[in-house]
C-alpha cells in the first residue's frame, strides 16, 4: 500500500480565476478540492460530473456550485468537444462583495455537503448567466482605465443570479452514482477512526475486494487508500479547529502512525497541522 496519494487541492492564488475551456481530448481527473468557491457552467459535452457521493449526467444549461470542503470531478465520456466555464472565488474576496443585506456566499454554503448543488438554467436565464461572462472576459483583458472595478461588478451580478436561482430551485437531478461506490463511501465516513481493510469492506458487501476496489477507482479516480487519507486529514482539520492536540487529532481521526500523519497532512493541505492549527486559533469567531 504504497501507492502515491493522488487527491489534489488545487491552490488558487488570486482573488478569482476565470477560465472558459473547450477540450477535445478525453479528459478525466481525480476527485480533488480548490482552496476557494467554484462556479461551474457546462455548456456541450458528454460528461459525468462527481461531487462527493453523487454523480450527475450534465446538460447544457447545469450550473453547479462547490465550496472549498466538496470533493468534486469531471469526466468525459467521449472525445466529443466538452466547453464549461469556471469561476474560482476566495472567501475573503466574495465575502468583501457582500453586504449586511446580500450574503453572496449563500448558494455555496448553504446546503448539505454534496448535495443541493446543481440547478438547470431556464434559457433566459442562461442567456443572462452568458452576458455577464462575456462582459467579465472583456473586463479580464483590457487594462483600460475602471476595468477592475467593472470585473468586480460582473461578478456579484452572476454571483445574484446564481443565487436567484437557487433559493427558487425546484430542479431535483438525477444522482447516477453507483450504489456500491456511495455505500462504500459511506462506510469509510462511518470507519474512519477504526482500521479500514479491502477484507473488510468484501466481507460487508459480500463482493470481490478487488471488484470493489476497481469500481472505487473507475468512478473517483483514486485508489480507495487515497480516498480514506483525505478523509481521515479532513476530520483531523475539523478536531485541530476544536483545539485538539495535534497527537489527538491524529489518532481520533484514524491514523496510527504520527509521523504519517504529519507528511500526509502537510502534502494535502500545504501547511503542517501545527501551522494549522495556529493559523485556525487565529481566526476571529
Amino acid at each position: 500500500m504504497n501507492d502515491p496519494f493522488e487527491l489534489r487541492y488545487d491552490p488558487i492564488q488570486k482573488d478569482s480565476l476565470y477560465q472558459h475551456r473547450t477540450t477535445t481530448y478525453n479528459m478525466g481527473t481525480f476527485y480533488h478540492r480548490h482552496e476557494a468557491y467554484e462556479l461551474y457552467l457546462f455548456l456541450r459535452g458528454n460528461v459525468n460530473f462527481y461531487i462527493e457521493n453523487s454523480c450527475y449526467r450534465l446538460e447544457p444549461g447545469d450550473l453547479l456550485v462547490i465550496n472549498p470542503e466538496e470533493m468534486h470531478r469531471s469526466f468525459s465520456l467521449d472525445e466529443t468537444e466538452y466547453e464549461r466555464i469556471t469561476i474560482n472565488l476566495q472567501k475573503s474576496y466574495l465575502h468583501r462583495l457582500s453586504t449586511p443585506a446580500t450574503h453572496l456566499s449563500g448558494c455555496f454554503d448553504y446546503h448539505p455537503k454534496g448535495k443541493g448543488n446543481i440547478v438547470h438554467l431556464e434559457e433566459a436565464q442562461l442567456q443572462q448567466f452568458l452576458q455577464y461572462t462575456s462582459a467579465l472576459e472583456e473586463a479580464l483583458a483590457s487594462d483600460a482605465y475602471g476595468t477592475d472595478i467593472h470585473a468586480n461588478c460582473c461578478i456579484a451580478q452572476l454571483l445574484v443570479l446564481t443565487n436567484t436561482v437557487f433559493q427558487n430551485v425546484s430542479f431535483i437531478p438525477t444522482d447516477i452514482m453507483p450504489d456500491l461506490v456511495r455505500k462504500t463511501m459511506d462506510y469509510i465516513e462511518a470507519h474512519l477512526a477504526q482500521d479500514i481493510t479491502l477484507e473488510q469492506l468484501a466481507g460487508t458487501f459480500h463482493l470481490n475486494s478487488t471488484y470493489i476496489s476497481r469500481q472505487f477507482k473507475k468512478h473517483t479516480g483514486l485508489t480507495l487508500r487515497s480516498y480514506i487519507i483525505d478523509r481521515r486529514i479532513s476530520l483531523a482539520k475539523s478536531y485541530l479547529c476544536e483545539g485538539l492536540s495535534i497527537t489527538e487529532a491524529c489518532y481520533q481521526s484514524g491514523f496510527s502512525d504520527y509521523a504519517n500523519f504529519i507528511r500526509s497532512f502537510t502534502k494535502t493541505v500545504g501547511i503542517s497541522p501545527g501551522r494549522f492549527a495556529k493559523k485556525n486559533a487565529s481566526l476571529p469567531e
